[in-house]
């Protein structure tokens, strides 16, 4: 297994199959080191949004970065579909945020405010729609909607013709992807790196961490920091149905296979090997308030999964000062930032550094900070 390598990079999902796919493109010779098909990765358990609304309160440079990525998703579904024949099925013609009630209508329309309102954040235009004028756009809505939040920006993937695509795509750039292969350790030696997994050892000039939560653990390893605190959440998947639903809803879409996919659950019990029904339910329940013919729909699959979460729900890209080499990459939405991930986080770690202007605001490093700020009483 000994073979040099310009970077490793360690996780497959998309995270990690983005920025390789990345540095493939410009050239690199790139190993992915990944768990393999077994793992229960995010990468499958995902709705498959490429969403800006409501991202970025209380950081307003997650706002600048999503958008960044909506704008350039078009274009690596381009190169993708142009390298491997596969077509990812993008759809960005706007999403909508349903409200049930006035009440939260109410609600909705202060945080639109307040995204608005913060000092330094991308103009994506997200605005509040209506009932009346949202009965236009999504004809079939309930009586208990109320109206909804707008973004222009906003759409949907198939996330898994996606996964395949760049895994099809890194095989044609000669990227080696060794699944089967958990890293166990990381030392840096005679200026490289060499990553311990249970068929041997790889070496690699750089080392790029992108396993997920597994990061918390790994991070250390090269002097860097990866605070998670991940949650499981629950989807539903009714059969196929004539095509009713044009944009995306931030709860609900329709794939291009037709089906319809419900998901909106929360929780902090990180045990997905069972579904809870009570919180199915909830989630029907207010699907079929939004389009009431929902309710004649069969439920064919449901599932499980637990989400990649940094602690504070903003992305973590750090690079680390006693490693010369080593870069950790964490995120929540691996499907919205993969363009990012693909054209700039590669980048990036191709040239060895990251750019302070472009995730600066992204380090680890905050943690820290605001932990020393609530220990003085300042917050």
């Amino acid at each position: 297994m000994s073979k040099d390598y310009d970077v490793a990079v360690v996780g497959g999902g998309l995270l990690g199959s983005a920025i390789a796919w990345g540095l493939g493109r410009l050239g690199q010779r790139v190993a992915v080191l990944d768990e393999g098909d077994i793992t229960k990765r995010a990468s499958r358990a995902n709705f498959a949004l490429v969403w800006v609304q409501s991202k970025g309160l209380g950081m307003p440079a997650y706002t600048g970065w999503t958008v960044r990525a909506a704008k350039s998703w078009a274009q690596l579904a381009a190169a993708l579909r142009e390298q491997t024949g596969l077509d990812v099925s993008l759809q960005q013609n706007g999403g909508f945020h349903i409200t049930l009630g006035e009440d939260e209508y109410g609600r909705r329309t202060d945080l639109v405010a307040r995204m608005h309102n913060q000092i330094g954040a991308a103009d994506y235009r997200m605005e509040m729609v209506p009932a009346a004028e949202l009965g236009r756009a999504l004809p079939g809505l309930g009586p208990d909607v109320s109206g909804g939040s707008f973004c222009p920006l906003d759409g949907h993937v198939n996330s898994l013709r996606t996964y395949r695509a760049l895994h099809a795509g890194l095989k044609a750039f000669g990227v080696d992807y060794l699944p089967e292969r958990p890293v166990s350790g990381i030392a840096r030696e005679g200026g490289e790196f060499r990553l311990t997994t249970p068929a041997g050892e790889v070496r690699a000039a750089k080392v790029v961490l992108a396993a997920g939560n597994a990061n918390q653990a790994l991070a250390p390893m090269v002097g860097l920091s990866a605070p998670m605190g991940p949650t499981r959440g629950q989807i539903i998947v009714t059969e196929r149905t004539e095509p009713f639903l044009p944009h995306a809803l931030s709860t609900l879409r329709q794939t291009d296979e037709g089906t319809v996919m419900i998901g909106d659950s929360k929780e902090d019990v990180l045990d997905d090997r069972a579904m809870r029904q009570g919180i199915n339910a909830v989630m029907a329940d207010r699907a079929q308030r939004t389009f009431p013919h929902l309710a004649r729909l069969n439920v064919v699959r449901t599932w499980s999964g637990i989400r990649v979460m940094p602690r504070d729900g903003f992305p973590i890209y750090d690079q680390s000062e006693t490693h010369p080499g080593a870069f950790v990459a964490c995120c929540h939405s691996g499907v919205t930032l993969a363009s990012n991930h693909a054209f700039e986080i590669a980048r990036m770690v191709a040239g060895g550094a990251l750019e302070p202007e472009l995730v600066g605001a992204f380090t680890a490093k905050r943690f820290a900070a605001a932990e020393s700020r609530a220990g003085s009483g300042y917050y």
